[in-house]
């Protein structure tokens, strides 16, 4: 554990944005992260926690301490029946550690393969992608109050989860760090294969029985398919969250756009892939100087070396103001805009 100063951050975001931090500390730890926040010159420092840098957007300097979570391990903490409780260091790949699971064929995780980041960011905006949320199989948190450096407890009700969201996105953002998460894993496997391009790229596969390998390797084809690498090309996946609307905007939208798509939220609320909106809108692959809009996946917003974070956050309020115009449905970005 030591404290740097005036420290690049470009290696430690996905977008690949040339910033610098005032001061920077890794832990290991919890004893190492209570040390650093009981630190008195660093009491009334900004802090911000840096997982594996997929879900921000730096847009200028940080003036603060920038604390990178190296929390590891996994271990099994429970078992009954039909479950298996693992308690994973948020610090963790989270991809490797979906990984992990699949090895001891546990089941629950397999539809959020590949996604970026590490296992303590998974529950802060509540990760989901083909069906599947982890508060599917989320089972608690153990986190360090930042101000009081006292370890708290989250279960599934108290994290308060939603959309791409949860508590620590509201009420309680900025004031915790997550250092484990446990997950409640299944012993027999029930599959969600209801989206289209997981059934689509099971029969590619020629695969009729599938299994939590099956799925999570037609994930990893569909996501690398789709999806810029980000260490060949800076971005943070998807930028916008796909919005939901009421059931009588979406009809009404569908009498001037037949092939709108859309997914039933509640028998009054649908939700628009926001790629789709955006694509009709003619932003799909557009360049501008060194960042664009990817062109196979108009949700995903690209650095091609050297943009400003600030080229980035403009380019995002753009395409939000242009769909707003075209559809009447405001975006919301799905990053962390620092």
């Amino acid at each position: 554990m030591r404290l740097q100063t005036d420290f690049p951050l470009k290696p430690y975001n996905t977008f690949g944005i040339d910033v610098k931090a005032k001061l920077f500390a890794r832990f290991d730890t919890v004893a190492e992260l209570q040390e650093l926040l009981q630190m008195p010159e660093l009491r009334k420092e900004t802090k911000l926690i840096l997982g594996g840098g997929s879900n921000l957007l730096f847009t200028k300097d940080f003036d603060g301490l920038v604390l990178q979570n190296g929390i590891k391990g996994v271990e099994k903490v429970a078992e009954d029946e039909e479950h298996v409780y693992l308690k994973a260091g948020a610090g963790e790949v989270w991809h490797e550690f979906v990984l992990y699971t699949l090895s001891q064929n546990l089941g629950g995780l397999e539809n959020l393969s590949l996604i970026p980041g590490t296992v303590g960011a998974a529950p802060l905006q509540n990760i989901g992608a083909y069906g599947v949320e982890l508060k599917d199989v989320f089972h608690e948190l153990e986190a360090v109050h930042i101000e009081t450096a006292e370890v708290r407890s989250f279960d599934n009700e108290t994290c308060r989860f939603g959309y791409r969201e949860s508590v620590f996105k509201n009420e309680l953002k900025g004031q915790y760090i997550v250092t484990h998460v446990t997950f409640r894993l299944h012993k027999k496997h029930s599959l969600n294969t209801s989206y289209g391009a997981i059934k689509t790229t099971l029969e590619e596969m020629q695969v009729q029985e599938p299994t939590i390998h099956h799925v999570s390797a037609a994930v990893c084809h569909i996501r690398q398919s789709k999806l810029p690498d980000p260490k060949q090309i800076g971005n943070a996946g998807s930028f916008f969250k796909n919005p939901e609307i009421p059931l009588s905007q979406f009809e009404e939208l569908q009498k001037q756009y037949p092939s709108i798509p859309s997914y039933p939220v509640s028998e009054t609320t649908v939700k628009v892939p926001a790629g789709w909106l955006i694509e009709q809108c003619g932003w799909k692959g557009k360049v501008i100087g060194n960042y664009g809009v990817h062109k196979n996946q108009a949700l995903v917003l690209v650095n091609y070396g050297g943009a400003s974070g600030e080229d980035i956050r403009k380019l995002a309020f753009e395409v939000i103001a242009s769909v707003e115009q075209q559809f009447g449905i405001r975006l919301h970005p799905e990053v962390n805009i620092m």
